[in-house]
């Protein structure tokens, strides 16, 4: 299974970074960082053609399965991420060919925050968006960083992700 790990974080060598690392290394997938690309936000007119949102989704078509990695940000996904979901819009009107192209692969998230216990807030875009583009969503993993000796719990948050794939 190809798989491919997009972080969507505002700290690129954060706590989601080491979780998203520690998947990376387990399963040899490839990552791409948000960060990394210019991706504008959804235009009604659509006048963002130029940007690397369909430049990263060609490149995202050819993976079995995607990994979203985004922190905890006020009981959401980061900024970063959630204008990336917001131009999915893109590929249901201008650019439909290649949208149709995600149906039936496979996706999932990880993420890490501060509160002891996921908010039941963020999870739900992820089974909507999934849902909504026909992807199989294969749930959340999530590790709760209060110190640093919580990040000992990134490889069981693995482990547990990991499962979930098969």
């Amino acid at each position: 299974m190809k798989i491919a790990v997009i972080l969507g974080s505002s700290r690129s060598d954060g706590n989601t970074r080491y979780l998203a690392d520690e998947f990376v290394e387990q399963t040899n997938a490839a990552f791409f960082n948000l960060a990394d690309y210019d991706i504008s936000a959804y235009d009604y007119k659509h006048e963002n053609k130029g940007d690397d949102f369909l430049l990263l989704i060609r490149e995202l078509i050819e993976f079995d399965h995607l990994v979203f990695s985004s922190p905890v940000y006020w009981y959401s996904m980061s900024a970063l991420l959630k204008t990336f979901f917001d131009r999915f819009s893109d590929l249901l009107t201008v650019e439909k060919e290649l949208g149709r192209q995600l149906k039936g692969k496979s996706c999932s998230v990880l993420s890490t925050g501060f509160e002891i216990e996921l908010p039941v807030c963020f999870v739900q875009p992820f089974e909507l968006t999934a849902n909504y583009m026909h992807l199989v969503y294969k749930g959340c993993d999530y590790v709760s960083i209060q110190s640093e000796s919580d990040l000992e719990q990134v490889n069981k948050c693995v482990t547990e992700a990991l499962k979930k794939l098969n």
